[in-house]
Parts: structure tokens; C-alpha cells; sequence
């Protein structure tokens, strides 16, 4: 046969394959309100693994593996759609289209925000891109950020999370399990490092640099030009360059922004240090009650999950049936437990959606433990 008979056939059996499948998921309705009436879970792995083993064995060694792939997608779609059918409101979803209901049209032009660091930071250019009228007070760490937000002392904090070289802020994601927080905005911001020094220097007089450690590694290679230069890590990239001014040194550099070496009086000795001139980092503002604004399209989630094969893949196996996006997965291990991880997800969808409602409601009752982190737009 030639091409176009062949797929002749091929759209035949598609035709098939489709009324086939809708036939299943209508099955799968009923099936719905059978478990609903009898109060039993979505999920039955023993059924599960008999139907799949007996359709690897129909298909024959060539096929089992693209079968077991076929089967597994059905699975996924199946339990969604039964899921949507039985799961009723939870807490969480409850609580969030309670918000939902009162959500706020524009984001605040003026409030009390937390920034590490001191005056010049990184973090405070963020929170200027995002408030006009900011009222800035700045802490020496991450933590003291997230409990000036905590106990209201600040209405917003900022703090990054991620930058597109040196990968994620590891200690702002550690902080997030221990403290209560909702991410209502967040920014990218582009950053442009250069090498600060008191007055005109030669290259060859620095002896140390100093800075913070995601600003280290996204200028690792030209730290790498220096290796007879001391590094050492400082606790804000603002911070070191007024170290530097204060110090009244020849000898010391920071690295750090065009806004420091102008606020502190510095002398750009080197700019653009950093690896990638495309360089960027995420910062997230963040406040102590939940809080939705419309535009909001892009939502953030903690969770963990039974230590078991296969378990992240089924998570991930609704968040695809449901058609979204998962644009950022970080894993971290949980403390005194060994080679298990909390993960955080980053999904582009809303919760003005009633699907994403339902995901949410699907992953809330299929986790250990989920945490909504906020729903929100970025800047």
C-alpha cells in the first residue's frame, strides 16, 4: 500500500481509538459514583496492576513497553476525571476560593517592606520595580526577613529565590517549611555585577574580594582568573561594598552593583564580571495573610510525598492531565530523614480556574502534605 492508504487507515482506527476512549471515561463516571456511594478512594493500584499487566501480555514483547506508556497516560486521565467527579470542597480549596471571592484588584502602591541587606541591595531595587512608595527596612539575614513578615512588623518581605546562572537561593527555600507565608508578587531582576574598589587601583593590588555567595558563583569565572585572590563570602552584595568603603583597604574589592559603587563612593575597577551578560535573578514578595490579586496566573506549592516508586510521577501525571504548565520543580531533603525530599512546584495556571481548583484538591488529598504558597503575577 501506498502512503496515503496507509494513513487512511491510520485515521480509521483513530476514529475508533477516540470512541473508544470516551466510552472508557464515561464508564469511568459511573465508576465515580460507585466508590463515592461506597466511600472508597479514586485509586485501586491492585486494579490497576492487573489491567495493565493483562494489556502487556495482549500486546504482545514488541509492544509491552509502549503499552504500558499508553496505559499509564489513561490511568492518569481516568483518575482525574473521577476525581473531579467525587472529591468534594477540602480546607484548602475551600479556603482559597474563599479568597478568591475577595480578591483584590490592584497590588499596593505603598507598605512597610522587609529587604535583606543594607541600603543598595539587590533586593531593594526588586522592591522598588514592585511598590512606588516603598517605606524599606532592612534586615542582616533571610530568616529575620521572613519573621518581620511573620509577626507583622513588615506587611511585605522580598526575597530571591532563584537566579538563571547560579541556579536557586537553596537557604530562602530551606526557610520556607519553617515559617507561615503567602507569595502574592514576584520580579525578575537583571543584575549587572562589577568589581568595586577605594579609588583607582590595579587589578594586580587586589588581594581579597568579598561578596554574597550567589554573586560569587554567578562570577566564578572571572574569580577563576584570580586564583591567587582571596574570596570571601559576605551576607549581602550591598553589605560587602560598604565593608569595602568603610574599610578605607587597597587591597579588598566587592563585588556588587553600579547603585552601591555610587552610594558608597566606590571606583568600578571592573564591570560585567558576571558569567552571563543574561543574567537574572527571581525575587518573590511575600505577606503573612493570603492574598490574591487579580491577573494572578501563576501559583507556587510545597508538598511531600510517600517514600514509594512512582509517587512524584503520578503528581506530575495530574498536573499534565489538567493541561498546566509545571515551569519550576526544587527538591530539598527533609532533615533527619534519609534520601527523602519536599518538593516545591511552580505551576502556571490561576486560581480564578475551577480546574485548577480540582488539581489542587486532587494533589492535597494524594500528598503527605501540601502547602498553598500563593497564587500571583509576575512583574
Amino acid at each position: 500500500m501506498n502512503l496515503e492508504e496507509l494513513r487512511s487507515q491510520i485515521n480509521t482506527i483513530d476514529e475508533q481509538l477516540t470512541d473508544l476512549f470516551v466510552k472508557r471515561m464515561h464508564v469511568s463516571a459511573e465508576i465515580a459514583g460507585a466508590k463515592a456511594e461506597n466511600n472508597l478512594p479514586v485509586l485501586d493500584i491492585r486494579r490497576e496492576r492487573d489491567v495493565l499487566q493483562k494489556a502487556m501480555e495482549r500486546s504482545g514483547e514488541e509492544m509491552e513497553l509502549y503499552t504500558k506508556m499508553l496505559y499509564s497516560t489513561i490511568f492518569d486521565l481516568s483518575k482525574s476525571y473521577q476525581s473531579g467527579l467525587m472529591v468534594q470542597e477540602t480546607p484548602l480549596s475551600a479556603d482559597i476560593l474563599a479568597h478568591v471571592a475577595q480578591a483584590k484588584m490592584e497590588f499596593p502602591r505603598k507598605a512597610v517592606v522587609a529587604c535583606q541587606g543594607v541600603e543598595g541591595s539587590y533586593a531593594e531595587k526588586a522592591c522598588e520595580k514592585l511598590f512606588a512608595l516603598p517605606n524599606i527596612l532592612h534586615f542582616n539575614n533571610f530568616e529575620s526577613v521572613f519573621h518581620a513578615v511573620e509577626t507583622g512588623l513588615c506587611q511585605f518581605g522580598i526575597l530571591p529565590v532563584e537566579n538563571s546562572s547560579a541556579g536557586s537561593v537553596t537557604e530562602v527555600y530551606d526557610l520556607m517549611v519553617k515559617h507561615k507565608f503567602y507569595i502574592v508578587k514576584s520580579v525578575k531582576l537583571h543584575i549587572n555585577h562589577a568589581l568595586l574598589t577605594n579609588g583607582e587601583v590595579a587589578l594586580s593590588d587586589v588581594k581579597e574580594i568579598i561578596s554574597h555567595e550567589q554573586a560569587l558563583s554567578q562570577c566564578s569565572q572571572f574569580l577563576k582568573s584570580l586564583p591567587d585572590v582571596k574570596v570571601t563570602v559576605f551576607e549581602n552584595t550591598a553589605t560587602a561594598a560598604k565593608y569595602v568603603a568603610e574599610s578605607g583597604r587597597k587591597d579588598i574589592a566587592a563585588i556588587s552593583s553600579h547603585e552601591c559603587a555610587n552610594l558608597y563612593g566606590l571606583h568600578i575597577l571592573k564591570d560585567d564580571v558576571q558569567n552571563n551578560q543574561n543574567n537574572y535573578t527571581r525575587f518573590i514578595c511575600i505577606t503573612k495573610n493570603m492574598d490574591i490579586y487579580a491577573g494572578s496566573n501563576k501559583i507556587s506549592l510545597m508538598l511531600s510525598l510517600a517514600h514509594r516508586p512512582g509517587s512524584l510521577h503520578e503528581m506530575l501525571g495530574k498536573i499534565a492531565s489538567h493541561g498546566l504548565n509545571l515551569c519550576k520543580l526544587e527538591s530539598r531533603p527533609i532533615p533527619g530523614k534519609d534520601f527523602e525530599f519536599r518538593f516545591y512546584f511552580d505551576l502556571d495556571g490561576s486560581v480564578f480556574n475551577q480546574d485548577v481548583i480540582t488539581l489542587l484538591k486532587e494533589m492535597e488529598l494524594s500528598a503527605e502534605h501540601l502547602a498553598f504558597l500563593g497564587c500571583y503575577s509576575e512583574a
